[in-house]
């Protein structure tokens, strides 16, 4: 059984205290602005499929689309991409940015049936654009309940109250248990089947938006509390509720497999995410990528943080902790000076 607590305790013990750490090597994090991307919230799908081409291949270095998917993701294995679907027709992960994806990674001699691209829920991809049973790749959501995998544990000692859709919910079929809901209370989530067992390799394609209850629903949340079940817990607020994040994402069952990290920033939404909040978005026309989450949410984190000072919004760094966290845990840099952002020209 995975404990939360326990490593949690030993990286701050070992990490607070000390004098500064060696530095490491910089990363890279790449962005690809295109003004003529996105207009009225409709993406043209000839720019998006090139700025999203034109970032592999710096991130990789190889010559063609082919080669430089190859060199992420092997022919064994069994792709799994994770979107973003949470805020409907306008903030879901863009479908031209997922086709151009998937297109790549069908150069790199996968099949296109084979690839899975799911969240939690689905809710509203058609809206976005989404064609199930005609895109041609697996269009997935985590069944509620059955969807969850009794054998990929997560314990932490923050208590949350189940609710229908977790694996462990008691239903009391319309009777009144006899004193409290105390069987509905847990310090356990599992992992999704999707996640747990279904893929080796995920390329993880969020939106850049905040989060009202984790900072910033960025590379690390999207690949976390998407894909658990009693997440709630892990979105209270506590600063030990944010630090849990990355110590979720430190779990092989996430951290072995993601491959590659390219957010969608064609719209970006800095308050009221991850769902819909149309009045706090921009029109931004940039994609970002970086084999480093934790730079790549560092990044946008500050720039979020910009739209809100300058729409006097309160900050929101403290509820992102496990970014910072994160590189604590050796899993990317977050500190600006050890992060270096490269534009990509056309």
């Amino acid at each position: 059984m995975r404990n939360v607590a326990l490593v949690l305790f030993c990286a701050v013990a070992s990490g607070f205290g000390q004098g500064p750490q060696p530095a490491g090597t910089p990363s890279i994090v790449y962005a690809v602005y295109d003004p003529d991307a996105i207009r009225e919230y409709k993406t043209n799908p000839r720019v998006v499929r090139e700025m999203v081409n034109r970032l592999v291949l710096a991130a990789t270095g190889q010559p063609d689309v082919a080669r430089a998917w190859a060199s992420l993701v092997s022919p064994s294995d069994r792709i799994g991409i994770k979107i973003s679907a949470a805020g409907g027709e306008l903030f879901t992960t863009h479908h031209d940015v997922v086709n151009a994806i998937i297109d790549g990674v069908v150069a790199a001699g996968h099949s296109r049936s084979s690839i899975v691209v799911w969240d939690r829920s689905l809710g509203g991809i058609k809206d976005a654009g989404y064609r199930p049973g005609v895109d041609g790749y697996q269009l997935r959501a985590t069944a509620p309940r059955n969807g969850y995998d009794p054998k990929a544990i997560l314990s932490a000692p923050l208590i949350g109250k189940l609710v229908w859709g977790d694996l462990d919910y008691r239903s009391y079929e319309g009777k009144m248990p006899l004193l409290s809901d105390t069987e509905n209370i847990s310090n356990i989530s599992h992992f999704s089947k999707i996640i747990s067992t279904e893929v080796t390799k995920i390329i993880n394609v969020p939106v850049m938006s905040s989060s009202e209850m984790n900072g910033i629903a960025g590379c690390i949340y999207n690949v976390t509390i998407p894909n658990i079940d009693n997440w709630r817990r892990f979105a209270q607020g506590s600063r030990f509720g944010a630090e849990s994040l990355a110590e979720i994402y430190n779990d092989p069952v996430i951290s072995k497999k993601v491959a590659f990290n390219l957010m969608d920033g064609l719209v970006a939404q800095y308050a009221g995410g991850p769902q819909s909040q149309p009045n706090y978005a921009v029109h931004h026309a940039t994609l970002y990528a970086s084999k480093d989450p934790v730079a790549l949410d560092a990044v946008v984190l500050r720039r979020l943080e910009q739209w809100r000072a300058r729409a006097s919004l309160p900050p929101i760094g403290s509820a992102a902790d496990y970014v910072g966290f994160a590189s604590q845990l050796g899993l990317g840099n977050s500190a600006p000076n050890q992060i270096e952002v490269r534009n990509i020209g056309r």
